[in-house]
């Protein structure tokens, strides 16, 4: 019985894995896009009011880590999200608990290959590419370096929360829970490394996806520790003595 409910775990996984993957390669492939066909079509009204949404005049390479790192930023923000209704158990009468964990920890790896898709492409940049140290030391990037080195360590902590997944056994779910807090840490300096060192944080589009993702993680900390204060009102109501 373990071994079929095994495997159709094994068989829901690599389902969000193929839709994971191919919403990833769609938008990425959408953005460019959307970049040549702004290039080449006709009128000089559509050009310009796409560029004034999407900022589309650079290069390709330029086109590729912009992109890349939206989606990092957006599939990071999904990983948390989704780990806080998994915290409060939003999903718990919907979907199995294993399930959405590793939908979790799915959604937190690919943020990551993402990001590191965004820093490579960084160094191959025509305008200004990036050494390996500029990419991955904190605070040596020549354009911005405070909150550029800001999105440097919340990368590396992106990365130690997502190992974190692999170790739960060795280091105890206590440890385990108080390390995935610093994902929190990550989702800030993420945020803050997109609105003041990226170029399209001018764009009413850029602004409108910061705002609204952020009241979403906002909204679900509140949801998640109302919840956990009810539930010690409950445990202490339970323990006190009649």
């Amino acid at each position: 019985m373990s071994q079929v409910k095994q495997s159709r775990t094994n068989k829901v996984w690599w389902v969000w894995v193929v839709a994971g993957v191919g919403a990833a390669v769609f938008a990425l492939a959408g953005t460019l896009l959307v970049g040549l066909l702004a290039r080449t079509l006709p009128g000089a009204g559509f050009v310009s009011t796409v560029n004034y949404l999407l900022a589309l005049d650079g290069n390709a390479t330029w086109y590729v880590t912009r992109s890349a790192g939206v989606i990092a930023y957006l599939l990071l923000w999904f990983s948390t999200a989704w780990g806080l209704a998994v915290t409060s158990k939003v999903f718990d009468r919907v979907l199995h608990r294993a399930y959405t964990f590793d939908f979790h920890e799915y959604l937190s790896l690919l943020a990551i290959g993402f990001l590191v898709l965004h820093m490579v492409v960084l160094s191959g940049d025509q305008f200004m590419p990036y050494s390996i140290a500029q990419i991955l030391v904190p605070f040596l990037s020549p354009y911005r370096p405070l909150w550029v080195g800001i999105g440097v360590i919340a990368f590396y902590l992106i990365v130690l929360v997502s190992v974190t997944f692999y170790l739960r056994r060795r280091i105890g779910m206590r440890t385990f829970r108080v390390i995935h807090l610093a994902s929190f840490v990550a989702y800030l300096g993420a945020t803050l490394h997109g609105l003041f060192s990226g170029t399209d944080s001018p764009l009413l589009a850029t602004q409108l996806m910061y705002a609204g993702t952020f009241l979403v993680i906002v909204f679900l900390t509140s949801y998640w520790l109302l919840a956990r204060r009810v539930k010690g009102v409950v445990k202490a109501g339970w323990a006190s003595p009649r």
